[in-house]
């Protein structure tokens, strides 16, 4: 597998080409943002532990059924996807809320939401990704109705697979944010999981073990990334 040049760079990720037209390499950087990357740092360690959790997800999630862009790990930093047109309408479950729906809709922190809570949103930064509803992404053409119904489906059958597994290792998936996209006519899973994209809390102590300890400054960022990377390889089998 050859790496090629530089196709995409995002926040958090270059994807480069390779020379198999068909497959990418998505390198993990250690840059961190939030608040529509008002805050930003860079903090060593954090692509290398990202790429490491990522990579078990979509390694456990394959195995469960669940299509994903996910090939393997070849690197601490890099692992080599399918190349897939991103859909760009982020799907956020919600198991308890935190975060901005607490802003935005005055709902009380931890309010459990049972079924779990499904969420549109408009993938542009320049926008600040709106929340958007299923009739805004038929009227923009993002997505078809099946398509929408398989992205939301396929997120409930995640959080199923990704909240039990994470109860075992004593961590509450409050919240996480995915990304969908086509390959070969169908929805697949794409872009990462890890502490970036969801909402890890300690059941015993309630501590925050993801991004949040970077925007709310509620502690050492690494260290939090390190225990969920240390939880999930000591697995219950």
């Amino acid at each position: 597998m050859e790496k090629r040049e530089k196709l995409y760079e995002g926040k958090a990720k270059i994807i480069y080409a390779t020379d198999e037209p068909d497959k990418v390499i998505a390198y993990y950087k250690d840059s961190a943002t939030a608040f529509d990357a008002v805050k930003k740092a860079t903090i060593e360690g954090k692509g290398v532990l990202n790429n490491k959790i990522a990579s078990f997800f979509f390694k456990l999630l394959n195995e469960k059924g669940i299509p994903t862009h996910f090939i393997k790990q070849i690197s601490d930093r890099e692992m080599l996807i399918y190349k897939v047109e991103i859909i760009p309408v982020e799907v956020v479950v919600r198991n308890l809320a935190a975060g901005s729906i607490v802003k935005r809709l005055g709902i009380p922190e931890k309010t459990e939401f049972n079924p779990p809570l499904v969420e549109f949103y408009l993938k542009n930064d320049e926008l600040h990704d709106p929340i958007i509803c299923k009739e805004h992404i038929l009227a923009m053409k993002l997505a078809t109705e099946e398509e929408i119904e398989k992205m939301r489906e396929l997120a409930l059958k995640v959080n199923e697979i990704l909240r039990e597994f994470m109860k075992k290792q004593g961590i509450i998936l409050v919240d996480f944010k995915l990304e969908f996209g086509r390959k070969d006519g169908e929805i697949v899973l794409a872009d990462e999981i890890s502490p970036d994209t969801c909402r890890f809390w300690d059941e015993k102590t309630g501590e925050s073990l993801d991004k949040d300890r970077f925007r709310f400054d509620l502690g050492d960022l690494i260290e939090g990334y390190t225990k969920i990377l240390e939880k999930i390889e000591k697995k219950e089998t």
